[in-house]
């Protein structure tokens, strides 16, 4: 499993034309699913953000977390954070989980980081063609994959 968190001011998420999500202060997080990821992923990775301390405190420093911080939080599917460029232009995909794989995968993640955040979550649609809009707070961005735990 492999995510890019995105401390933002405000994010939303629209789909054909709707506004599905929209938050303020908190995380943007894009999620791709690898066809071996399991439970154990998704606890490890929730904890992980949950616990993130890239907001800044009293003293400008990045020591709070999301949860410290009371943001908020939208998760969006992006089966492209698997894509492989090693051969040619045209990426393959091949790692990224399949839906009837992703799906049950995606919910999990979606309930396991409500239970590890106390957060309300929300989402973008699986599968949907979605327009993400942001506003990076710092810029803040980290990339953590459950399978290479740094």
């Amino acid at each position: 499993m492999r995510v890019v968190i995105q401390r933002v001011s405000e994010a939303s998420v629209t789909i054909d034309q709707q506004i599905k999500s929209k938050i303020n202060l908190g995380l943007l997080i894009l999620l791709g699913i690898e066809n071996d990821d399991d439970q154990n992923d998704i606890e490890w990775l929730c904890r992980k953000i949950s616990n993130l301390r890239i907001f800044n405190d009293n003293n400008g420093i990045m020591n709070q977390s999301v949860k410290d911080v009371k943001g908020e939080i939208i998760v969006v599917s992006q089966f492209t954070l698997h894509a492989s460029t090693k051969k040619g232009n045209r990426p393959s995909y091949i790692k990224a989980a399949k839906p009837d794989i992703a799906i049950p995968l995606y919910e999990k993640f979606i309930q396991q980081l409500k239970l590890d955040s106390l957060l309300n979550i929300q989402t973008g649609e699986f599968g949907a063609d979605m327009k993400v809009q942001l506003l990076n707070d710092g810029p803040v961005t980290i990339i953590i994959d459950s399978k290479n735990k740094e």
